[in-house]
């Protein structure tokens, strides 16, 4: 199966600095990212999102992604998957699954996130 094959879709918000920069953090870590992944910015899709089965809201405050048979994963489920698809993140991905850490990983992502689009007038 080509690598074509494997990608990922990753849901991003492009008006935002900090996701439009971790976009650029995951390219750069990994020179063949654009074979596994395919980065959508959700800036203005609501539709497209719904036509998903994607809450847009949602898609503002949690990462989602959809996988090759067309599932969508969202929260730290998308990030697990996504740094699977990034070597040098692998570990990181494993660490935020793991039963302990995974609670206090999800209020932490959730409190930045909120706290990001207050700041930004957005929520």
């Amino acid at each position: 199966m080509s690598d074509s094959q494997n990608k990922i879709t990753v849901f991003y918000d492009g008006s935002c600095p900090r996701c439009v920069q971790d976009r650029k953090n995951y390219e750069s870590k990994d020179p063949n990212a654009s074979e596994m992944i395919e980065w959508l910015d959700i800036t203005n899709k609501e539709k497209e999102l719904l036509e998903l089965g994607i809450d847009p809201r949602k898609a503002l405050t949690e990462l989602h992604i959809r996988d090759t048979d067309g599932t969508i994963y969202s929260e730290l489920d998308a990030y697990r998957i996504l740094m699977q698809r990034v070597p040098s993140y692998r570990l990181i991905g494993w660490f935020i699954s793991l039963p302990l850490i995974r609670p206090l990983s999800s209020k932490l992502y959730h409190w930045l996130v909120t706290r990001r689009l207050r700041k930004a007038g957005r929520l």
